[in-house]
């Protein structure tokens, strides 16, 4: 695409929009500081932030730093995880029946409430942390990656097996692909909660 085409479309809007609505929230956030005459101590005003986390640029990018390894950290956890559990719920009633409720009780569960166990068993370093990520982002992922396995269309699974395909070949060529954007909407919602385990 040229950038002509994209000046004359709608291009342009994605590229001002962003910083705009950026720009008019810190305005209002400067704006409700100074009309309400709140205390620094309560809601400092934007440039105060801006002055501090300047001030403590290398603090803050250690402590980003650590933030981001165990966000990652715990969101390819629960995906390495999440994804084969999923597929073995779904391939096998069994284990559908033994496994599922036992699920269903743990996402139901406050994570919040598991902290304080967690740290108590696993210590104040990043194996308490990775483990608070991977409970939060677990439970997305393998509840979409069940939900695209079993939404697969009949007739693509009654083609499978009229062409004498092996289950295997069914999984891979089949059902897999079609419940990949699944598997990807969890891993969005799952990525966005690791954050906020972590």
């Amino acid at each position: 695409m040229r950038l002509t085409d994209f000046l004359a479309g709608d291009g342009w809007k994605r590229l001002l929009y962003p910083p705009l609505g950026i720009a008019l929230a810190l305005i209002l956030w400067h704006w409700v500081c100074v009309q309400f005459g709140i205390s620094t101590t309560v809601l400092p005003k934007p440039g105060l932030v801006l002055d501090a986390a300047i001030a403590r640029r290398a603090l803050l990018a250690a402590e980003s730093w650590v933030t981001f390894k165990e966000t990652v950290y715990g969101f390819v956890l629960a995906l390495a995880l999440g994804v084969p559990i999923a597929v073995a719920i779904t391939a096998s009633k069994t284990l559908n029946l033994m496994f599922a409720p036992l699920l269903i009780a743990l996402q139901s569960v406050p994570k919040v409430a598991l902290a304080p166990i967690l740290l108590v068993w696993l210590g104040t370093g990043i194996e308490s942390k990775l483990a608070i990520v991977w409970l939060v982002a677990f439970f997305p992922i393998i509840v979409d990656t069940v939900a695209g396995l079993r939404s697969t269309p009949r007739e693509l699974l009654e083609l499978a097996r009229s062409l004498r395909a092996t289950p295997m070949q069914t999984f891979l060529k089949v059902q897999l692909p079609a419940a990949l954007p699944f598997i990807f909407t969890g891993a969005k919602v799952a990525i966005t909660l690791a954050v906020i385990g972590a």
